[in-house]
């Protein structure tokens, strides 16, 4: 039967080759088939492989995205080891910026009082410069102050019945007096020097000095109603308190 087959199929492909058609058994085409599938898949898997890169790059063209694969998540966990070390880290640079903080507020305020005293410090050296300056001819103006009180008695001297056009002379001397004196008087007055008369004033123990006491029922007790020697301020502060008489109070009955 073997042999039978053998002798069928070599008869057939010797007609086929004198009739000039290549012909195939049919085992020889299934072991041929067999053979071909292969690289008919591997030409397969090649084109499928092709495709997807080309619509990809054709993707990355058009400006699309290509999705993003998802992260793995770690299965690695935080022991309490590492965790015990982040709350101690985190523990240590709270206390330092504790003292940071404590180091710049001492800083703050040392430097807002260094700022106050030395404004104190300016403050202080314009009020001892003004002072100074308006009072450096006090010691000078106290002696001056005697040839006022000269030019007064001298004044006092003359009395107003003598002043007649009979004396002439003397009304003379009078009036050059006290011209001299008025002059004098203007100059210490624009540098500060005045004259003080508290005739009729409150008596005031800063600037008078009161020399006796007189009660008097026309006039109100602490009244000043006698002058014996005037006074003198600088830049109103007084170098010389007057000499007064005071009213005093009424004794009781």
């Amino acid at each position: 039967m073997f042999r039978g087959a053998i002798i069928q199929g070599t008869r057939q492909f010797a007609s086929a080759n004198r009739g000039g058609i290549p012909r195939t058994s049919p085992a020889l085409l299934s072991v041929r088939q067999w053979q071909v599938a292969p690289s008919y898949v591997r030409l397969r898997r090649g084109y499928s492989t092709e495709q997807s890169t080309n619509a990809s790059s054709e993707e990355n063209k058009n400006g699309a995205t290509p999705a993003a694969e998802p992260q793995t998540k770690s299965d690695k966990q935080t022991s309490p080891k590492d965790s015990n070390g982040l709350t101690k880290e985190v523990e240590a640079l709270k206390k330092d910026l504790e003292e940071r903080t404590k180091e710049a507020r001492d800083f703050k305020d040392r430097f807002q009082r260094a700022v106050a005293d030395f404004r104190n410090l300016q403050d202080r050296t314009e009020r001892e410069k003004k002072t100074a300056r308006d009072f450096a001819i006090q010691k000078f103006a106290k002696d001056l102050v005697e040839s006022v009180d000269n030019l007064d008695r001298a004044l006092t001297t003359v009395p107003a019945e003598s002043r007649t056009e009979e004396n002439k002379d003397l009304m003379n001397l009078y009036n050059g007096l006290k011209m001299t004196e008025d002059v004098l008087l203007n100059t210490l007055k624009r540098h500060g020097l005045e004259k003080v008369d508290p005739m009729g004033q409150v008596f005031d123990p800063n600037k008078h000095e009161a020399v006796f006491q007189v009660p008097m029922s026309d006039k109100e007790p602490g009244t000043v109603f006698n002058v014996q020697q005037t006074g003198f301020a600088l830049n109103g502060r007084t170098i010389r308190a007057a000499k007064v008489g005071v009213v005093a109070a009424a004794a009781p009955k």
